[in-house]
C-alpha cells in the first residue's frame, strides 16, 4: 500500500499540472501536495508507535 501511496504521489507531483490543468505558476499546488504527504507520513509514524 505504501509504494502505491508513493507512486500516485511522484505521479500527482511530477505531472499533475498536464493531466489536469493546473495552473500553479507559484508552486503552491505542488507545495500543498508534498505536505500532506509529508504529513500522511507522520501520522502513519505515529499510529504505528
Amino acid at each position: 500500500m505504501a509504494a502505491v501511496a508513493v507512486l500516485l504521489f511522484i505521479g500527482l507531483f511530477a505531472f499533475g499540472r498536464q493531466y489536469f490543468g493546473w495552473d500553479d505558476p507559484n508552486g503552491h499546488i505542488q507545495m500543498a501536495l508534498f505536505s500532506a504527504f509529508l504529513f500522511g507520513i507522520i501520522c502513519g509514524f505515529r499510529v504505528k508507535d
